[in-house]
């Protein structure tokens, strides 16, 4: 069976790139609002021999057991370390301790994943080497798949190539033939910028997830909207504050 592996980032420094939207005390709420969300989703599924939690804070590490998880306690450092050394440094445990020889790499921001997703990448690893699905938003990586744990390196940290298209060019340079992508947008949505908080907002809406802690959250929080540059051009969307003139005005047209 697969090892499910799940590192989340220290709460004083969850979600950086939203710090001038949100506030360190509402980053990390949210940080724990999707956290019980997947947690519960993980508890829920058996297809994993075991599913670590890698964390520095205490929080998190109880809510893990809380819900069945096993928490791996990650030492804190109060410099930044490249990401692609957490991944090893789980993955590591993995191997030696937990006696893994396939892992799946998973984020705590897929706020749409589904348990069925989790179950087809377990799956599609069984038949294959490397398993990977894309990100929505952007060219990197939403999940990773790896069988064994150690045949590829992750390349989240390269500071010029963005991780799916390194790991693709690595894929082909040992031209390696098992390898499979799970194109899915549930598993392949994340949050990273202030426009994937309102189409988080709006997709967990539409998807009738409006009990997840993530939207109730988000509906607290989030005083955004987005609304259309350009009337025939989806793709320019604009951020903008919800007691915006120019969107109670797009409102009526």
């Amino acid at each position: 069976m697969s090892t499910l592996i799940l590192p989340i980032s220290p709460l004083i420094r969850s979600k950086s790139r939203l710090k001038n939207y949100f506030s360190e005390n509402q980053l990390k709420d949210f940080t724990i609002s999707m956290f019980l969300d997947l947690g519960k989703k993980l508890s829920e599924i058996k297809c994993f021999e075991n599913i670590l939690i890698y964390s520095s804070d205490n929080e998190i590490l109880e809510l893990a057991l809380d819900y069945g998880l096993i928490g791996i306690r990650e030492k804190f450092k109060s410099k930044y370390k490249l990401f692609d050394k957490t991944i090893q440094e789980i993955n590591t445990v993995a191997i030696k301790k937990y006696n893994a020889n396939k892992t799946i790499l998973i984020f705590l921001d897929l706020i749409l994943i589904t348990k069925k997703n989790l179950v087809d990448i377990n799956n599609l690893l069984y038949k294959n080497q490397i398993v990977v699905c894309p990100a929505i938003n952007s060219a990197g990586i939403s999940i990773l798949g790896r069988n064994p744990p150690n045949i590829i390196h992750t390349h989240f940290s390269d500071p010029n190539i963005p991780s799916f298209f390194a790991l693709s060019n690595e894929i082909k340079k040992n031209n390696w033939e098992k390898y499979a992508i799970y194109d899915s947008f549930r598993a392949g949505f994340d949050i990273d910028i202030k426009q994937d908080l309102v189409l988080g907002y709006e997709y967990l809406k539409i998807l009738n997830l409006e009990e997840s802690n993530t939207f109730k959250f988000l509906k607290k929080n989030l005083k955004l909207n987005l609304i259309k540059g350009d009337k025939n051009n989806n793709r320019n969307l604009i951020i903008i504050e919800k007691d915006n003139k120019l969107f109670k005005k797009k409102l009526l047209y």
